[in-house]
């Protein structure tokens, strides 16, 4: 059972009439999703796909785009998710780097997708609900599941590329069940009768492992949410009587601020949990008081299938931390050099296990720069305590040295966080003659609450040390956000620059 696919064809054997997925009030049982996957990798046969074709996904979150990923690994492609936003260049760039044979693009999009499909050369099928149902109805579905090697690729993911052209991460198979088992056993503890909410892009590995590939190897049922808003999250939550979520901070600020998060009833909710980005400790405390949920935050990137580390739902957990590995996963602190640095000292997080990526696709030098020495340089800095659990001190490239001192913007963030007129606030370092660099806050304000620049710059200075708090302020009506609700620093620094 190498082969990722065959989750979903075992959870259809063992509980067929189950519901699998949610959109709106339509459901899809495990029964007729795996059919539409089998009949997709008939489809994608009669196309011409053979062992080892990429295959890119232009979808929004929904029920086709786990029916064709489900069905290209079936059929024993490649998986090549992609942002429905790119825009035409960007498309053609993923298509050639990839060597993708086939785009499946959703019908509603702006024809960015066709547009660099045709650049590329390379075949564009538009997916509308009822036409790709019409389409697949009379192909007899690829029962048999594609034998494959658990060091085989399954999906070549495409990093944010935030030091250069974007690269395609190469997850194995195994990588991706390993990852995929670790979060339903060890961390979620899914049962059948969970419901999770699928608002992180399924494009994204996030969402990909920790909603969709969880919920079907653990057979509960995933309600998707094609768009981001906090009202349809908090609808979806009561109407599906949902009992896991999973999002990034900006997303858990957002469902906070909501007037309907104040009024719902959403006691069905068991756990929550937060990646992507550091969570700030008081949103957590705010939001874990209003929603009557825990919040347990965790720890990864598309390079390691994306988990590395969680907090669990049954040991002490420690807001602020993102946990201790997970089974099978081993972490390092190192120097600049590849050597462990002292107990209790900062020192980038290195990663070694199952979960790590098998290469960059066709990137054999940057892949030995990553992991050098079989040892994944995630490029976070990161500290270990007493109990071994693991805190985020910031990213490495986002280290403020401001006249030879170090700052930490996350540890200014937090204190922002702490202001009750604040709802996000990123730090950044901006140029600066003297200094080298200087610190500088940009944030948005909670809805109706009035501060000035100036009255933030103070309450931070009262509370760190004085070469911390930032030198410049700026109020912003919305921070610069990715796909994943991830806030986008080199965004900001680029507009104050």
């Amino acid at each position: 059972m190498a082969n990722l696919a065959e989750f979903l064809v075992e959870t259809a054997r063992r509980q067929p009439e189950r519901p699998a997925l949610r959109l709106g009030t339509a459901t899809t049982d495990y029964a007729e999703l795996d059919r539409l996957s089998a009949q997709a990798a008939a489809l994608l046969r009669t196309e011409g796909l053979r062992a080892g074709d990429r295959v890119a996904l232009m979808l929004p979150n929904v029920p086709e785009f786990v029916v064709l990923y489900y069905g290209i690994l079936r059929a024993g492609g490649i998986v090549v998710p992609m942002n429905p936003l790119l825009k035409a260049r960007e498309t053609e760039y993923h298509l050639r780097d990839s060597g993708a044979v086939l785009l499946f693009e959703w019908h509603a999009a702006p024809g960015e997708g066709a547009r660099g499909a045709a650049a590329a050369g390379v075949r564009h099928i538009a997916v509308e609900p009822a036409a790709f149902a019409a389409e697949l109805a009379p192909l007899e579905p690829l029962h048999e599941v594609a034998a494959v090697a658990g060091d085989d690729i399954a999906v070549l993911l495409y990093t944010s590329g935030t030091t250069g052209r974007p690269k395609g991460a190469a997850l194995t198979h195994a990588g991706l069940r390993h990852n995929t088992e670790v979060n339903v056993t060890d961390v979620q503890h899914l049962t059948p009768e969970d419901v999770i909410v699928g608002c992180l892009p399924l494009f994204h590995i996030f969402g990909q492992t920790c909603t969709m590939n969880t919920a079907v190897f653990g057979g509960a049922s995933l309600t998707l949410i094609p768009r981001f808003d906090p009202a349809t999250v908090i609808e979806a939550i009561v109407r599906d009587g949902a009992t896991v979520f999973e999002g990034v901070p900006t997303m858990y600020a957002a469902l906070l601020q909501h007037p309907a998060g104040a009024e719902a009833d959403v006691s069905s909710l068991r756990m929550c949990v937060s990646g992507g980005a550091s969570l700030p400790v008081e949103l957590l405390h705010a939001f874990e008081r209003r929603f009557g949920c825990a919040i347990l935050e965790g720890f990864g990137m598309s390079e390691t299938s994306p988990v590395v580390s969680f907090n669990h739902l049954d040991r002490p957990r420690k807001p602020g931390s993102i946990g201790t590995p997970i089974r099978d996963v081993e972490v390092r602190l190192v120097d600049d050099a590849g050597q462990d640095v002292a107990p209790g000292t900062v020192g980038e997080l290195a990663v070694r296990g199952p979960n790590v990526m098998k290469e960059y696709w066709n990137r054999p030098e940057e892949t030995a720069a990553a992991v050098p020495d079989g040892w994944l340089r995630t490029g976070d800095l990161a500290r270990q305590d007493e109990d071994g659990y693991l805190y985020i001190v910031d990213r490495k490239k986002d280290l403020i040295i401001r006249g030879g001192y170090n700052v930490y913007p996350r540890e200014i963030e937090e204190v922002l966080h702490e202001h009750p007129a604040v709802a996000l606030a990123a730090v950044v370092g901006v140029p600066d003659d003297r200094l080298g660099e200087e610190v500088a806050a940009a944030v948005v304000l909670r809805a109706g609450a009035e501060e000035t620049a100036a009255g933030l710059q103070e309450f931070v200075r009262e509370r760190v040390a004085a070469y911390k708090y930032p030198r410049q302020v700026w109020l912003m009506d919305a921070l610069p956000m990715g796909p994943s609700g991830k806030i986008l620093k080199r965004e900001i620094t680029a507009r104050l620059s």
